[in-house]
């Protein structure tokens, strides 16, 4: 169960923000093998902006800069991982429009069994 969290700029339109909840959920599907059902996400707007470096590592940002972070469970490879950031940076520039510039993403990855989906319980545990 991933859970996204995605943090962006005040003042998009609703269908721009869903487009990014979209295609980052898409990518995932497509890239880290998560299940199409398996969908949990936070959109969280910023009044004042985000605080960012606009050159780090050369990369030319600008006040469109979407985070997004990816609570994962453990497990994935590193090339999983680099194909499922290709493929968000690649969806999102399609829809909303979005520049792989402006696109910042860190995966946190976790035990199986530091998951809750309701109820109480700890489903991924056996016992």
């Amino acid at each position: 169960m991933p859970l996204v969290r995605i943090s962006l700029r005040e003042g998009k339109s609703e269908q721009y923000k869903k487009a990014l909840a979209d295609g980052v959920h898409r990518a995932m599907v497509e890239g880290a093998a998560v299940p199409e059902q398996d969908r949990f996400q936070v959109i969280t707007e910023h009044p004042a902006g985000l605080i960012y470096d606009p050159t780090y590592l050369g990369i030319q940002r600008t006040d469109d800069v979407v985070f997004v972070q990816i609570t994962l469970s453990t497990g994935r490879k590193l090339a999983q991982k680099k194909k499922l950031f290709q493929r968000i940076a690649e969806i999102l520039r399609e829809s909303p429009g979005l520049r792989p510039q402006d696109l910042v993403i860190n995966l946190v990855e976790v035990a199986w069994e530091n998951w809750s989906f309701g109820n109480g319980e700890a489903q991924y545990t056996v016992g």
